[in-house]
């Protein structure tokens, strides 16, 4: 059986993962990263793609796949812009093929897992799909008549940084006031919850532990404890999350809103079901009820996964050139 390899390039581990032609992950290989120096990244990718290597002694490895945050360049597979690693004009492909002496195929880390939950996912049977990865900031991507959009210079799909909230909103890393991620994000939760701490001086949360050492976990479970607080940010949020999902139906009209990444591991009687129906209220020029809010459904594995595939169809240029 061939097999690709996917790689995962995250702010704190790298992942390499087997992944089969059916999307299927048979081996991962993970390790923290202690540094964003490119040295550094080049390095333990390239041990991990070794180690993913040396775990298919019987099988072809067909190619390498990589998820790299950031603006990706087509051309040259360099790293224009990525603002979470500090890096401007990295030469990351270039780089990564000299020390593994073999072809690597790399897109947008979010694109990947886009990609990935499209294919073999939760996107399976849609040629409209919508993947929104929710986190310490928001990712996504968008599939529009069974073609991954990729943009003019590779930045479609960057849902996390429309502006939802301009005048009242929180400042987001990027410099904008309101982002749909600094909003609806995990992180964009607690800080729902510490907006709120002046008016629930008695709360829980605020007796239990540091605000620095809070969690998006915490938080829910307060919210499933009946936690005022708690139930009072939630609130906040959710209008937050489905004016950025309502945006997105407005933009693409899927068939489907896949919701990823830890923020999203949620029951759905208080995610999903409550989202999908503050998103029908502010949905207009589409039909209402009709695009289906879901869980992701390979969660950390979306992105390997979704670089395994890219890999296996030859790159960047045939999700241009091609059509499912």
């Amino acid at each position: 059986m061939e097999f690709a390899i996917g790689v995962d390039l995250g702010g704190t581990h790298v992942t390499a993962a087997t992944v089969d032609a059916r999307g299927r992950v048979r081996r991962r290989f993970k390790d923290a990263l202690r540094s964003h120096s490119p040295a550094h990244v080049v390095a333990k990718i390239a041990a991990l793609v070794r180690k993913a290597e040396a775990a298919l002694p019987a099988q072809r490895v067909a190619a390498v796949g990589l998820g790299s945050p950031g603006n990706i360049d087509e051309r040259n597979g360099s790293v224009r812009f990525s603002p979470n690693f500090g890096w401007h004009d990295v030469p990351l492909r270039a780089l990564l093929e000299k020390k593994m002496q073999r072809r690597l195929y790399i897109l947008n880390d979010a694109r990947c897992a886009t990609l990935g939950e499209y294919l073999h996912g939760s996107g399976r049977g849609c040629r409209e799909f919508a993947l929104i990865t929710i986190g310490t900031g928001i990712g996504g991507g968008l599939v529009c008549g069974g073609r991954l959009v990729l943009g003019a210079y590779m930045g479609a799909g960057e849902v996390g940084h429309h502006t939802i909230r301009p005048e009242t909103g929180f400042v987001c890393s990027c410099g904008k006031t309101g982002c749909f991620e600094v909003q609806a994000s995990a992180a964009g939760l607690i800080r729902h919850v510490l907006a709120l701490a002046p008016s629930f001086p008695q709360s829980r949360l605020l007796a239990s532990q540091p605000s620095e050492s809070w969690g998006s976990d915490m938080i829910v479970a307060a919210v499933q404890d009946g936690d005022m607080h708690a139930a009072a940010a939630w609130k906040n949020y959710l209008a937050d999350l489905a004016i950025g999902v309502s945006n997105i139906i407005s933009f693409t009209n899927p068939q489907a809103i896949a919701l990823g990444g830890g923020g999203a591991q949620v029951p759905a009687a208080i995610l999903s079901e409550p989202l999908t129906a503050l998103v029908d209220e502010r949905t207009t020029m589409a039909p209402k009820g009709k695009t289906r809010i879901v869980t992701a459904q390979l969660g950390n594995d979306a992105g390997a996964v979704g670089a395994a595939a890219l890999a296996r169809m030859g790159g960047v240029q045939a999700l241009i050139t091609t059509q499912r």
